[in-house]
């Protein structure tokens, strides 16, 4: 049976409230100018599909053309059949505008756009069907509370327990399928927070977008052809911890530096956060024992690392329909040595 949804506050909150959220009307009118700038150094046919403000993903799959997804799946786009020196052309073109290089040496790349535009590239052989391009276009700037609720992401009451959980500086953990929105969501909380706090956020690409006037993004470096040069999340969390954060944020947890974000939390830097993919949040420990075992870290550890650092699990899904929704939340716990998530009331 779900627990009763109580939040202490955490920190130098001392009760205070966070600024009212903005309402949506405010927020669409955030959208900024230079976004129609950005889509325009999108080489066709991609820009014009990019500029559909209902297409969130655009796919290219080798010779086999180009495919959108305007929140129903991807759905394929007739009228273009390269051939693959084409596919191949595109994802080198659309891999330097993000300022890295794709080759047979680095043969996957992940790069950030102007725009927040995030594009993945995959070349032969590693893709086996040929170059295959995946570009994830954000539907606006800035989306904060009021925008989510207004989409239905979460009810009134809903965006009130979350507001509560900024408010209180409680230590979060946004969690869901991929596409779910935990990015949006984590940006739309964060944005939340009071004007005065510093927030430093540390992502592989810079994909976070908080309407905060004190927000310091720092973003993993990949290495030059010679191999030198990289910086990974590990060492960037290492680095936040020494600009003096307010509130310390990983955009998703994928390997070893859950350890370096477990050991600063857990060393009075209330009000942080991460993102973390799960399929639900029963689902939550297995994944968590499986990034601290890259780390180093035992179940036994792991659990109370996590229990000890983590206030909240805020779980998103995916509807049939594409529409996004919070599902639940609930409170990390140790049983026998062992992380569970003891799921909480949940009014959204």
């Amino acid at each position: 049976m779900p627990q009763p949804f109580v939040v202490t506050p955490r920190g130098d909150a001392s009760g205070a409230s966070a600024p009212p959220a903005s309402d949506s009307a405010s927020s669409a009118a955030r959208v900024r100018p230079e976004r129609s700038r950005s889509l325009s150094s999108l080489p066709e046919p991609l820009r014009s599909q990019a500029a559909d403000p209902e297409v969130t993903d655009i796919f290219v799959h080798g010779t086999r053309g180009l495919f959108v997804d305007r929140g129903a799946g991807a759905a394929p786009v007739p009228g273009w059949r390269p051939d693959e020196d084409e596919v191949r052309d595109l994802a080198v073109a659309l891999v330097a505008l993000g300022g890295r290089h794709i080759d047979d040496a680095t043969p996957c790349v992940d790069v950030r756009l102007p725009g927040n535009i995030r594009v993945h590239a995959v070349l032969p052989p590693v893709c086996a069907d040929g170059t295959t391009i995946s570009v994830r276009v954000p539907r606006q700037d800035v989306a904060d509370l009021a925008e989510l609720e207004a989409r239905g992401t979460f009810t009134s009451a809903g965006r009130a327990q979350l507001t509560e959980l900024i408010a209180a500086r409680q230590n979060l953990l946004i969690t869901g399928a991929a596409g779910t929105g935990k990015t949006t969501l984590l940006g739309a909380m964060l944005g939340a927070a009071r004007a005065e706090e510093r927030i430093v956020t540390i992502e592989d690409v810079a994909e976070l977008r908080i309407d905060h006037p004190h927000h310091v993004r720092l973003e993993a470096r990949q290495p030059n052809l010679e191999g030198a040069g990289g910086i990974g999340l590990a060492r960037l969390v290492r680095e936040a911890l020494r600009m003096r954060p307010d509130r310390l944020v990983v955009g998703e947890c994928r390997g070893a530096e859950v350890r370096e974000l477990l050991s600063a939390l857990n060393t009075g830097h209330d009000g942080g956060a991460g993102t973390l993919h799960a399929n639900g949040l029963d689902d939550v420990p297995a994944r968590l024992e499986a990034l601290g075992a890259l780390a180093g870290l035992d179940d036994r550890a792991l659990a109370r690392q996590v229990a000890s650092a983590i206030g909240w699990v805020v779980h998103l899904m995916r509807r049939p329909d594409g529409a996004r929704r919070v599902a639940g939340v609930g409170r990390p716990r140790i049983h026998g040595d062992r992380l569970v998530i003891e799921e909480s009331t949940w009014s959204g």
